[in-house]
């Protein structure tokens, strides 16, 4: 199929990756093209754009520039599109849907073009979603050697659950990704899409390998440094967690300077998952760091975007530390998606308790059943099927409400009531299928459950309990750190001893301050010396 197009290209952009992706044109803007697909594939939308509009600049009968500019303006995954701004990309190439069809040098190119038409025509979201999805699949069988196809095709499956984990989608998305990554391995799009197809428990160790690829095919896309840790979270790999989600925000931090960009600009979501990872680590001091500079971020800025990070990472700074002394400010929440809002507000109740302040605990439980003003969605949220979006963040928000609900019970001396409570938010939460990312709800429902039976005396409950958070998200530090004391407690000195030694490998660098320190690597709940 490589003679389709009297400008077929192969190229390797620098740092970015390889493909070979036939389009018929100049030579300067067949380059800026394919440059524009690699940065495409990596989901580097505005960078792809500038080289779609350099292609189109570079030869204005360029038809395939424009199909890049509007699809530069879909957001798939993330469930953003600027409708507008891409029919007025199209518009550029032809007035009408027949009008661009006919310029199609190619029936290739315009079953490209065709795709694209529906995706960015007339219905609603769903439904073009699902129409482009059909076309693209239609390309696929009718040029099966096109691998451009094949992953936009499975990018689109992907896209077509609207957020809702369909495992048998994702693993027929996989199939077509596997297949070009077997005859490119130096492929961005075959790599990413895998470890997007494999983002659940039951296959992020076949994503493992697309994991460890896809940073070193494309370093230059600070989304292909932070991708794989999806893969390295699922599987408690936390340095290389770190290690990778350092560089996407020292990436993201350089494009700023490059571009002269606003702190809107920034790469929030590596920093968001860097907090977590290093929180896992013991790495407060660093873990805080970071939410002050989002503290910061936020008050230049106080968009959607910054407020909702700070919420996530404030949420998560505060569960990790189980109520650390100091508490970053509570962002202004209006506008932002249920899950988050509740995650805020259950870090600020989940604080209240620890320093025993009720009144503000049940003031923020009494918020928390408020419906929120809007769903302003973000992306990597977890998913569950068969539900929308919209309803998989209220069922998250309402198993924090239930968490709270438990914790002020306890404290209140309510013990029953608190384990009934915790009970029913665990079986909410373990009804939600997920993708792996920094935990929404913030406080998995088994480790409060396991702290609350642990508290009662009850210690192989316990135990159990915080063996179910570890086999969603295995080498949780807390819940790690539960195993161990809850095994101790039942009279498992093997299990114990086997979690301690686990987690004094998580926390090998970890901060010497830490309060658990001395029990982690003196040998355990009230004892000095080294297990040996």
């Amino acid at each position: 199929w490589l003679g389709l197009g009297s400008g077929s290209t192969a190229a390797q952009t620098d740092r970015l990756g390889r493909l070979t992706f036939p389009a018929t044109g100049k030579s300067e803007a067949a380059s800026h093209f394919v440059h524009g697909v690699l940065l495409l594939h990596s989901f580097e939308y505005d960078d792809a754009r500038e080289q779609f509009l350099a292609a189109e600049q570079a030869d204005p009968a360029f038809v395939m520039a424009y199909w890049g500019q509007a699809m530069s303006l879909n957001q798939s995954i993330w469930w953003r599109v600027d409708l507008d701004g891409a029919r007025a990309a199209l518009r550029k190439l032809g007035p009408s849907t027949d009008a661009r069809l006919a310029k199609a040098p190619t029936d290739r190119e315009r079953g490209y073009l065709e795709a694209v038409e529906a995706l960015f025509g007339e219905g609603d979201k769903s439904a073009r979603d699902r129409a482009y999805s059909e076309r693209m699949g239609r390309l696929t069988r009718d040029f099966p050697d096109d691998d451009e196809a094949s992953l936009f095709y499975a990018l689109s499956l992907l896209a077509a659950t609207e957020g809702v984990r369909d495992g048998s989608t994702y693993l027929r998305a996989a199939a077509l990704a596997e297949k070009v990554f077997a005859k490119n391995p130096q492929h961005p799009g075959a790599a990413h899409y895998l470890i997007h197809c494999y983002d659940d428990p039951g296959h992020a160790q076949q994503g493992l390998a697309a994991a460890r690829a896809y940073s070193s095919i494309a370093p230059a896309a600070q989304h292909a440094l932070h991708m794989p840790s999806h893969v390295f979270y699922a599987l408690g790999m936390w340095d290389e967690a770190a290690t990778l989600n350092e560089a996407s925000a020292a990436a993201g931090d350089e494009r700023l300077r490059a571009k002269q960009l606003g702190v809107e600009e920034r790469g929030f979501h590596a920093l968001l998952w860097l907090e977590y990872a290093y929180l896992q680590q013991g790495r407060r001091a660093d873990a805080r760091r970071l939410v002050e500079t989002m503290v910061s971020d936020n008050a230049k800025s106080g968009s959607p975007r910054t407020r909702l990070h700070l919420a996530a990472m404030r949420a998560a700074w505060i569960v990790d530390t189980n109520g650390a002394s100091w508490l970053p400010p509570s962002p202004d929440l209006k506008g932002l998606n249920a899950a988050v809002t509740a995650s805020d507000r259950f870090a600020t109740g989940f604080t209240a308790v620890r320093t025993g302040d009720l009144a503000v605990a049940k003031q923020a439980l009494d918020m928390m059943a408020q419906p929120p003003s809007s769903h302003y969605a973000s992306p990597h949220h977890p998913g569950a099927a068969p539900a929308t979006m919209d309803e998989i963040m209220r069922a998250q928000a309402n198993v924090m409400r239930l968490e709270l609900e438990a914790l002020v019970a306890a404290a209140e001396k309510r013990h029953e009531d608190a384990v009934t409570l915790a009970d029913r938010a665990a079986a909410i939460e373990d009804s939600v299928t997920f993708e792996y990312g920094p935990p929404v709800p913030v406080k998995p429902a088994n480790e409060l459950r396991g702290e609350l039976l642990l508290n009662l005396g009850r210690a192989a409950d316990a135990q159990s309990a915080f063996e179910r958070v570890l086999a969603r998200q295995p080498r949780r530090a807390l819940s790690v750190l539960g195993l161990a004391r809850a095994a101790a407690a039942a009279g498992a000195t093997g299990a114990s001893k086997r979690a301690y030694k686990d987690l004094r490998e998580i926390w090998h660098a970890s901060d010497a301050d830490l309060p658990e320190h001395a029990e982690v690597f003196g040998g355990g709940p009230g004892r000095a010396g080294r297990y040996r």
